[in-house]
């Protein structure tokens, strides 16, 4: 991963797009820290669960209010926050790589569409998700159903004959993943049986042929994504830019640290770094905030 930082560092065009992304989420981010809830909003504005306040309280051995008070605000700014990433993440990185957003309006054919690429001959579609365990069944379904009720509309209006469907997945691994994403594609197999000219037994994708026009459909996960979106160096240009916007050089954890986290010194450890080491987009001390997103993309530490 670190050669890989060092080949986006010396690309005058992978610079250039990680600046530019740089800009682009400080701005998104810094509005939407606005609009998170302060601590003297309305206790309502909150959306607690009497439920989870009382073990919680339990788990923490409270016995005062103002106890609990201190842990709703931020509990209530993470939700917020996770709410709106996956948008924020999509208006930005969906052009820096040639794509189009699209307005997911209800009701319309494109209700399931987040972004949309036409190539000369090829329209690729997708519909993003900010986490792995996203879906249930029946949204599974309805995301086969939007695909089989729409892929007409579409080609007609791109005025194209294949088209590539992607569900994207904006971090996380297969492994890890529910398996209610790769459901979409079984249940494309059991209602389009007989158009199906790749079946998604085994595998991530399937494929199916009608009324002359050409689908496939694949589940991307987590780098997968982010390749298929802007190549192999894709995800490192993005999360270089979203850490440049969020993170500002300073000070890190001593070597000697010790996490409450098990395994998060193992994760965010610099000591097998050179000490030589250097690239400008980030400075030495946001490593470890690489490695610790670098985390959510793979299910274990290798040297």
């Amino acid at each position: 991963m670190l050669l890989q930082l060092e080949s986006v560092d010396r690309s005058e065009d992978s610079r250039k797009r990680v600046l530019a992304m740089e800009n682009h989420f400080r701005r998104k981010i810094d509005s939407h820290i606005t609009s998170l809830p302060e601590g003297d909003a309305q206790f309502q504005k909150f959306s607690t669960s009497p439920y989870v306040l009382l073990i919680h309280a339990r788990n923490k051995n409270y016995t005062k209010i103002s106890e609990i008070e201190n842990d709703i605000l931020p509990a209530k700014q993470f939700s917020s926050m996770e709410t709106s990433a996956g948008r924020m993440v999509e208006e930005v990185a969906l052009p820096a790589y040639g794509w189009e957003c699209v307005a997911s309006e209800m009701h319309t054919s494109n209700s399931a569409l987040d972004g949309r690429k036409a190539e000369p001959r090829l329209l690729r579609l997708a519909t993003l998700k900010s986490g792995p365990r996203c879906l249930n069944d029946e949204m599974s379904e309805n995301f086969a159903d939007a695909i089989l009720s729409h892929y007409r509309a579409w080609s007609a209006e791109a005025r194209r004959a294949e088209i590539e469907f992607t569900y994207g997945v904006l971090y996380g691994t297969p492994k890890v993943s529910n398996k209610k994403d790769w459901h979409i594609l079984r249940n494309i197999k059991e209602k389009r049986a007989r158009a199906l000219t790749v079946d998604p037994d085994g595998r991530w994708n399937c494929a199916f042929q009608e009324n002359g026009i050409s689908v496939g459909v694949t589940v991307r996960i987590g780098l997968d994504w982010w390749e298929h979106l802007g190549g192999p160096n894709c995800f490192l240009e993005v999360f270089s830019a979203l850490i440049r916007a969020c993170i500002s050089p300073g000070a890190a954890d001593p070597g000697t640290h010790q996490y409450l986290i098990a395994d998060l010194y193992d994760i965010v450890s610099t000591v097998s770094v050179s000490s030589d080491y250097n690239v400008s987009l980030l400075q030495r001390s946001q490593l470890p905030w690489l490695f610790l997103i670098a985390r959510h993309f793979c299910d274990e530490l290798v040297e």
